[in-house]
């Protein structure tokens, strides 16, 4: 087999602009938001749209930070010219894991989703069967990748848009479901007001908030097969909020107020179970459709992400050679086999699990405080980037807004999740899971690295121009004043 140099400028714009749709919108929204709406109620709606408002700031952050340098072939690739080797290795590696956790969780959904035709059909099978599927469309040219991602991803906005306005349709005309319930506004506060678990309910909710936000960064894996990212990474980074309103919040409104939040059940979607509840079974066997085809483009684009980190981690010497070759498609195929295989090991395992809420919860909770590490780790290098290179942040066309403060107030919200997933003994576990990672991760670098004459090399030249950029930091404040 041929072995192709680079990756391919194969993605357009509209592929860019979907895929970064298709990364977060999943199982997150479509599944795990039955169990935030229960556990927060329709206060659920506010944790929605301050998770979206921070993770903005932190897009905006690493849009500034890849178009200071395009050469810089995702966000890994800045923390190492940043932050230096060793952070490279650390945000690099935990990417590709997370991804591998994400698509475990996705699949794990998908069993379920199936069951909903198919009750009696195993779990397992209906796993292998879709990541076969994966494995093959990861296989194509990344422009056949990105023109199937483009469609799957039109069947999301589609059904999220058709919903939201028969759910407003309903409400206009005071439809009242087979069980005696009429769908109105009012139904968001009255059954025990807007917060009926108070802030305890709130902070229960933001694991699987922040698991269903998970992926909105994957458009900072791509710069490498981008045609244009100049003007598509900024142009995708700026549409954010115009998708967290529909996508999520709009989304989620429209759901509490066809269905109490009383009747929405935590193991199940609750976009199925609307149309179950209002007597639509037709229509719910075709949402169920268009959860399971999101459920996959999720998946798809994890896998995406994972096989382009792994040969950037590769590159950087990292991650073994053989993942940094390219087949003849321009495909690091290497990387897209062991991502399925590792995804495939675990969801037979997890599959054949009693309760398939309660491993989507754990997989989704150790995803959570992955993401978390790293979009800290983004902020951290964009922290180190406007303190050593002034002069290119000052100059820069895409600036963060308000740079001097969200970085910090990221921070503070990240604690507080943290700290609310220390509150429920259904994801304290998922926090073990992060010094555990770090710690195989810190034994695998030392002894990696530590006669490793390459590293040596690299990190004494990060030293050095870590000095140069101080000096023309400091030269370059002293002008300014």
């Amino acid at each position: 087999m041929e072995k192709s140099k680079d990756l391919e400028r194969g993605l357009g714009q509209r592929h860019i602009e979907m895929i970064a749709i298709g990364g977060c919108i999943g199982t997150g929204l479509f599944m795990g938001s039955g169990k935030a709406i229960s556990l927060a109620g329709p206060g659920i709606l506010f944790i929605y749209a301050l998770t979206g408002f921070i993770l903005y700031f932190v897009m905006r952050a690493m849009g500034e930070l890849l178009l200071y340098n395009l050469e810089y072939k995702s966000f890994v690739d800045f923390a190492e010219d940043i932050l230096g080797p060793t952070a490279g290795f650390f945000v690099g590696w935990s990417y590709w894991f997370v991804w591998i956790v994400a698509a475990i969780a996705e699949i794990i959904a998908i069993s379920g989703y199936i069951s909903f035709w198919l009750p009696n059909l195993p779990h397992w099978i209906s796993a292998v069967c879709i990541i076969l599927l994966l494995l093959t469309l990861n296989l194509l040219t990344v422009k056949a990748f990105g023109e199937l991602e483009f469609w799957m991803a039109i069947i999301k906005v589609v059904a999220i848009v058709g919903l939201i306005f028969l759910g407003l349709y309903l409400c206009v005309t005071g439809f009242v479901s087979p069980t005696g319930i009429q769908a109105k506004v009012s139904n968001l506060w009255s059954y025990g007001g807007f917060m009926p678990h108070g802030v305890t309910g709130l902070l229960a909710g933001l694991q699987m908030t922040i698991f269903a936000f998970a992926g909105m960064e994957i458009i900072g894996t791509m710069m490498a097969e981008t045609r244009n990212p100049k003007v598509m990474l900024p142009d995708a980074i700026h549409k954010i909020p115009m998708r967290i309103m529909i996508f999520y919040v709009g989304t989620i409104l429209v759901l509490m107020m066809v269905t109490p939040w009383t009747d929405i059940s935590p193991d199940e979607s609750p976009f199925v179970g609307m149309f179950s509840l209002i007597g639509m079974v037709s229509a719910a066997s075709i949402v169920n459709l268009v959860v399971i085809s999101s459920a996959t483009s999720s998946s798809n684009s994890g896998i995406y992400a994972t096989s382009r980190m792994l040969y950037g981690l590769a590159k950087q010497h990292h991650a073994p050679a053989v993942f940094g070759r390219l087949s003849s498609h321009k495909i690091p195929s290497g990387g897209i086999f062991l991502g399925t295989g590792l995804i495939l090991s675990a969801a037979l395992i997890l599959t054949n699990t009693q309760s398939m809420m309660s491993a989507f919860e754990l997989v989704g909770s150790v995803a959570a405080i992955i993401f978390i590490f790293i979009w800290s780790m983004i902020l951290i290098a964009y922290l180190v980037y406007c303190k050593r290179l002034p002069q290119a942040h000052d100059e820069s066309e895409f600036k963060m807004p308000l740079s001097k403060t969200m970085p910090y107030v990221s921070f503070a919200f990240f604690a507080i999740v943290i700290y609310a997933l220390s509150l429920s003994e259904d994801t304290r576990i998922a926090l073990y899971a992060l010094p555990i990672w770090f710690l195989v991760l810190g034994l695998i670098y030392f002894f990696k690295t530590r006669n490793n004459p390459y590293h040596q090399k690299f990190v004494e030249q990060f030293r050095e121009k870590v000095i140069a950029q101080n000096a023309a930091a400091e030269e370059y404040r002293a002008r300014a004043r």
